[in-house]
């Protein structure tokens, strides 16, 4: 399918300029739990050769999965038809991978650590500031 797709537009693919975002991995979010790589191949494999999948199996992973496709047309073709797409009553949120944006999460968690470590150290509640 994607030889065909490339036979027939191979020529717009030189000439279309992406969007900076675009990357070939993508973050797939609100997986089902008990999705298999199998499934997510089926899935993803449709719209051009992957490299590699990760499916999340720790409790903060679960849920997720990362998606690195061969090709940069081929993962915007996936993100462009399969966010929204329906998996067993849950709607896939598919993202373009953005590892700053991925650092940010980490950071605010730290922050957020350190912020209640210092409330605790000096006896501040926290809540008391806002009323």
């Amino acid at each position: 399918m994607a030889a065909a797709m490339e036979a027939a537009g191979g020529k717009n693919r030189q000439n279309t300029r992406l969007p900076p975002e675009v990357n070939r991995a993508l973050y797939v979010r609100n997986l089902p739990f008990n999705i298999t790589s199998e499934e997510m191949y089926d899935i993803f494999g449709k719209y051009g050769g992957i490299r590699q999948i990760r499916v999340g199996s720790t409790k903060e992973t679960r849920g997720t999965a990362y998606v690195v496709y061969e090709d940069i047309y081929d993962a915007k073709n996936a993100v462009d038809h399969l966010s929204g797409f329906n998996v067993a009553n849950r709607y896939l949120i598919v993202l373009y991978y953005n590892p700053a944006r991925m650092g940010k999460k980490q950071d605010q968690a730290k922050k957020a650590a350190e912020i209640a470590a210092l409330q605790a150290k000096h006896g501040v509640d926290g809540m008391s500031d806002r009323l």
